[in-house]
Formats: structure tokens, sequence, C-alpha cells
């Protein structure tokens, strides 16, 4: 009998054996997820807890729940990965042998990296929110504060969703008119890019909403260190921007068992083809989801679209056939802006976000980067679908690929 691996039983992990279980016969094919614990988070989820929207119970539910039949999990930390001898290892000596592999093990911020950044203040007046206990802390934090400089920061891209440093700067201005205390708070947001998105269409369109909400940004921004007694982060070029609060989203990198495999970059990311996901060094290793090097989004719906081909191809692959789709970089997200509004990024690899309408062309119902309700709803909605759809296998009627239907080109040009 041939042995899947699957390591990692989140997001992209749960979604995969959930597609491949009822592919691969169980006469010839064990299926085992490996996972540190039984806590399966909706990590879009941490968004909204810092300013009480949700709460612990909305983020969490047993991981057990989601990994179908005929699938076994295993509980433990990987202590290394040897793609030689096609084994895992965990931290206490168990040994799996593996005849193909599947990485999907994420990313996670590494606070760290940053000089200063674990001081005295840490979850007191410095915060990150793309950890539970980070985000936990925070509405902590904002419960308190009554005025003064509210930053928000990125060390460094790539990051989980992208936009949800800007989510969370919108949704503080939204929260702090909503207690009356937004005259009182100067919001500011640091970024390294040169804008406050990576694609020109989406940057312009959510520039000019910063601009609107009074949230200056502070452009091309390299940090060094976080000064915690001037309270003040520090760029490379000598920068300095003080805080009263301090939200830095910091660096991000894949496991760190990765690192000596020799399949992973700097970072820890494994470097794969970004059309079939296999690994570009050893053909029996796939990577899914945050833990591969696709240059697109870490985002659930990059996930989502690409592990739709990726069954496919998979299936093909221990067939021993060629592999004959390919995931063109399709990703799609909903960007809270804040007063019970939002709007919706589509692109791919190619073709950056566009106004237009999405999924149905010039019907939608959902608008294109234009704030509205229904995108909001739409924002809310997905975590229904994420616990009953995504999450146990079942098709969403929403194409893999991207299409340029119901989308206005002219204004890329």
């Amino acid at each position: 009998m041939k042995h899947l691996l699957v390591l990692g039983g989140g997001t992209a992990g749960t979604m995969a054996v959930a597609k491949l279980r009822p592919r691969l016969p169980v006469s010839e094919w064990r299926i085992t997820v490996v996972d540190q614990d039984d806590e399966h988070h909706y990590q879009p989820a941490y968004l909204f807890i810092p300013f009480g929207a949700y709460r612990r119970e909305d983020a969490v539910k047993r991981r057990s729940r989601f990994i179908p039949a005929g699938v076994e999990l295993v509980f433990g930390r990987v202590a290394k990965l040897d793609p030689e001898r096609n084994a895992v290892t965990l931290e206490g000596g168990e040994e799996l042998v593996y005849d193909q592999l599947i990485v999907a093990t994420g990313t996670t911020p590494r606070p760290e990296a940053t000089e200063g950044t674990l001081g005295a203040g840490w979850r007191e007046d410095v915060h990150e929110f793309y950890t539970l206990e980070g985000a936990l802390a925070l509405r902590d934090a904002i419960e308190r504060f009554e005025g003064g400089r509210f930053v928000v920061h990125i060390t460094e891209m790539p990051i989980k969703c992208p936009v949800a440093p800007l989510e969370l700067a919108f949704l503080a201005d939204a929260h702090f008119q909503e207690r009356g205390i937004r005259d009182r708070v100067e919001l500011v947001y640091v970024t390294p890019l040169d804008g406050a998105f990576t694609k020109p269409v989406a940057a312009k369109q959510l520039g000019h909403l910063l601009a609107e909400r009074g949230i200056h940004v502070e452009t091309d921004y390299m940090i060094e260190r976080i000064d915690q007694d001037a309270k003040a982060i520090v760029s490379y070029d000598e920068r300095e921007v003080p805080y009263d609060l301090l939200v830095t989203v910091p660096l991000n990198k894949g496991a760190d068992f990765l690192a000596g495999s020799g399949l992973v970059d700097e970072l820890n990311y494994v470097r794969v083809d970004k059309h079939t996901l296999q690994s570009r060094h050893v053909p029996n290793v796939f990577a899914l989801g945050d833990a591969a090097d696709l240059p697109t989004s870490k985002a659930g719906a990059t996930a989502h679209y690409s592990i739709d081909v990726f069954t496919e191809n998979f299936v093909q692959h221990v067939r021993g056939l060629p592999m004959t789709h390919a995931y063109d970089g399709h990703a799609n997200c909903f960007v809270e802006s804040g007063y019970g509004k939002g709007l919706l990024l589509d692109f791919n690899y190619e073709t950056q976000p566009l106004p237009g309408r999405y999924p149905l062309p010039g019907i939608g119902p959902f608008a294109l980067l234009e704030e509205s309700e229904l995108n909001h709803a739409g924002k809310l909605m997905f975590k229904w679908m994420y616990w009953h759809l995504l999450l146990r296998g079942r098709d969403v009627p929403l194409p893999a690929d991207m299409t340029l239907a119901g989308k206005f080109l002219e204004v890329a040009k």
C-alpha cells in the first residue's frame, strides 16, 4: 500500500485530503495528516477579534472534526524532513516514511526577527494580530486606548493576507469614530511598499480610501528596530515613526524544520512550479497554501483555487500520467473598509485587480474595487462557507481559473 503523508492540517492540508480521499482508493492508499494539536483556527477571524466582532470560539474548532473518514490524524511536531529517504521525523523520534508528500505547514510571524520587538512592551503597547493570542491581547489594548498615535506597520513582504493590515487600519478608524475619540487618534500606516498595495490599480483605490479617512501613509519603510524606550520604530535610513500603540506585522517565515531539507528558499517556503505546485527539486513532494513560494497572495482563496487544480494533477501524477492542469494564480479577497462596507479584489499571476462585477459578468452581485455593504456581508458569510463547505471538500460553484469577463480592462491602461 502506498502512503500519502500531509504535513499540516490547516486550511490547505484539510481541503487537500477532503478532495483526495474519495479519489485515491482506500485499498491502495493510506493517507496521514500530521499536525501539532487538535485546534483548527479560522485565521480571518483574527482581524475582527480586536474590535469585539468575533470571539475565540468563532476562530477555533477541533481539527479532528474536519479530517475525513479514512484519513489518519497524527499529533506531533515535525523535527526533520529528509526527501532523499522519503522520511519525516517527529520530535519524539517517530519516523514516518512516505511515497508522496504534501507540505501544508503554512507561514508564521517571527517577532524575534526584528530587534526590540520582544521587549517589555510586547503585548502591552507593541502588538501583532496574526495569532489568536496576539489578536486577543490587541483587543484588550484597544479597549484601554484613549487616544494618541496608533501605528499599523508591515515589516516585510510576503505576509499572510497582505490586505489584512490595511483592513485593520480601516476598522480602527471606524472603531474610534464609533467610540467618539477619532479626533484624539492619529492613524499611521507604515509599509515597505511604495503604495498601499502591490498592484497599481488596487493601490490607487486603497490609497484613496486611506487619504479619505485621514490615515497617514509612510511608504518604502524598511524597519531596522523597535525602540521601546523611545516608543518609536526606526528604519535603516533612520526615519523614526513614534507610536503610542503599535500594531506590527512581523517577518513571516515557513516552518523551521524545512530549512535543512534543500527544498526551500531563504524564508523556508517550498520552491514549487507555480502551475502544478510540485517541488522544483523532487517529483514526489508538493506544497500547498502558504507553505509554497507562489508569486501570489498567501491567503485562503489561493489555497482553495489552487487545490481544485492540484487535485486533478495529483491523481494524474500518481497514475504515472502527465499533469495537464495549470493553476493560474487566481485569488480573490474581500477587504473590510469599515462602516459596514467592504471591497472585493479578484486577480491572478498575470492580471491585477480590476473594477467590474463578480462572479457573474454585469450582474455580480459583488462589485470589484468598489465599496459596498454587500461586499462586507460577503466577508462575514465566508466564515460559514469555510467551516461547512471548503474544509469538507464540498464543491463551491466558482471556477478555479480567473476570467476577465465583467471586468473593465481599460482602467489598467
